[in-house]
């Protein structure tokens, strides 16, 4: 094992991009960061991509998903040498063949379809947004009100294809050091399915936020950040 100190990389989800980990890279002072940019097109081309990010930053990462960032970590991190550990952010934990959507499925709770827009791509299927007006209350509830609308304008829609593709191969959390930071308020993946999936990783660390929505990166940079730091020391970075 490399004794160099690993890169963080942050994937972010559906309905988000990049830059919503600004408050999270603000908060990491010291460290190498790259905040990807995640297709969200397919869970094995979103993997591809994310993998060839970490060929392009070399050395140990740690690798940190938000929601279907979360399948994305997982894949990409299968038998990756790389890979120290993984911290999930409201984020789906998938097991061997499992999605984002029969993981947010298998709990009553999430109200996130109702919210949704879709419309067909070029390349086949539908791709799929949260609405305008509902994005606030669905996503970020507790951010501004111009950071969610801000944040409504810039989101990145996800194919209907990257939410019913399911992991393939074992599970990294099974393997690696993993840390899950989530809020009791996320209407997108019910609180239970978050602590159903961070008690079956068995992690080296667990924080559930009260009133934390789904947006935690944008609402909770400081929490979110802290349990960042916690993973990197915890493998010695």
């Amino acid at each position: 094992m490399s004794d160099q100190r690993p890169t963080i990389i942050l994937v972010h989800g559906a309905f988000a991009e990049s830059a919503s980990w600004n408050g999270v890279i603000e908060r990491l002072g010291g460290y190498d960061v790259v905040a990807a940019a995640n297709p969200l097109r397919s869970l094995p081309g979103d993997a591809a991509y994310l993998m060839d990010v970490m060929r392009g930053v070399g050395g140990p990462v740690i690798l940190v998903g938000h929601s279907y960032g979360g399948m994305v970590i997982t894949q990409a991190a299968g038998d990756n040498p790389s890979v120290r550990a993984l911290v999930y952010v409201n984020a789906f934990a998938p097991d061997t063949g499992e999605s984002a959507l029969s993981l947010s499925g298998q709990f009553p709770g999430s109200t996130l379809a109702d919210t949704l827009v879709q419309y067909p791509v070029s390349t086949g299927g539908n791709e799929v947004a949260i609405g305008q007006d509902a994005y606030h209350r669905q996503f970020a509830a507790d951010a501004s009100a111009d950071a969610a609308a801000l944040m409504a304008r810039t989101q990145r829609p996800v194919t209907e294809q990257a939410l019913n593709d399911g992991l393939t191969g074992d599970p990294a959390w099974r393997s690696l050091p993993s840390w899950f930071v989530f809020g009791d308020a996320d209407m997108n993946i019910p609180v239970a399915a978050h602590r159903f999936m961070a008690e079956r990783a068995k992690p080296q660390g667990q924080r559930e936020l009260p009133g934390g929505s789904h947006a935690m990166a944008v609402a909770r940079p400081s929490e979110v950040a802290e349990t960042i730091i916690e993973a990197v020391r915890g493998v010695g970075g």
